[in-house]
């Protein structure tokens, strides 16, 4: 469905990758395969993508964003409510939500356990809108106008223990704990980013070491021959 596109060095990876996610959802809405009753279109790209700008690319169509976010990303909460007798410019954003801080989450608007055979018991705990602080750097370096505050919720997903016994904090991996997220495009009316914050270190390696370099054995002296 679709069709491969060579990347020259100037080329805008995400927004060509939303331009032939679109493609594919107007097809599958243009044959009837998705109407207004069905649930939204389900999209997970690999963690290579940063799924904020997407879900603002794709935001007037009926698809939500699963994607991976690092550990140590830092959301913000809602704005709170603007007081009235506040004189200025209302905040856009509230305080932090560092995923790697537990001590800047605020009480989970849901939360759910699931006794599992290999991992002991599993905790899921989300917060509703919360979103990314943009910047205009990167994706966003050449966006016209304001920047948009794209909300979600953050899901976080806790395990008692890895296979055998193994603490997962002990596992040789990133000791913050892992959690996730799905958030909103404002104004779109529609959930359409949502991301899971895995607890691997990004640019880490699962290879094992090849070790050091092996060295060649010395060469043996030449022997006298017979006769000598």
């Amino acid at each position: 469905m679709l069709d491969a596109v060579r990347l020259g060095p100037a080329d805008d990876t995400t927004a060509l990758t939303a331009a032939q996610l679109r493609q594919v959802i107007e097809r599958l809405l243009q044959a009837g395969q998705h109407t207004p009753a069905d649930p939204d279109i389900l999209i997970a790209p690999d963690a290579g993508y940063d799924v904020t700008r997407p879900a603002f690319l794709l935001a007037d169509l009926p698809v939500e964003l699963l994607g991976r976010i690092r550990s140590d990303r830092v959301l913000r909460l809602p704005a709170p409510p603007r007081d009235p007798h506040f004189i200025g410019r209302p905040p856009k954003h509230g305080g932090e939500f560092a995923l790697g801080n537990p001590a800047t989450w605020p009480d989970p608007h849901h939360t759910t356990t699931t006794p599992t055979t290999h991992y002991g018991t599993a905790t899921t705990m989300s917060s509703d809108r919360l979103h990314p602080r943009p910047t205009h750097r990167a994706a966003w370096l050449e966006h016209a106008g304001p920047l948009p505050i794209i909300e979600g919720t953050p899901i976080r997903l806790q395990v008692e223990h890895l296979p055998g016994d193994r603490h997962p904090n002990r596992s040789g991996r990133d000791p913050r704990p892992p959690a996730s997220a799905r958030l909103n495009s404002t104004g779109s009316g529609r959930r359409s980013y949502a991301a899971s914050t895995s607890n691997t270190p990004s640019a880490c390696s699962n290879r094992p070491s090849p070790g050091p370099p092996r060295r060649s054995a010395p060469p043996r002296p030449p022997t006298g021959g017979p006769g000598s």
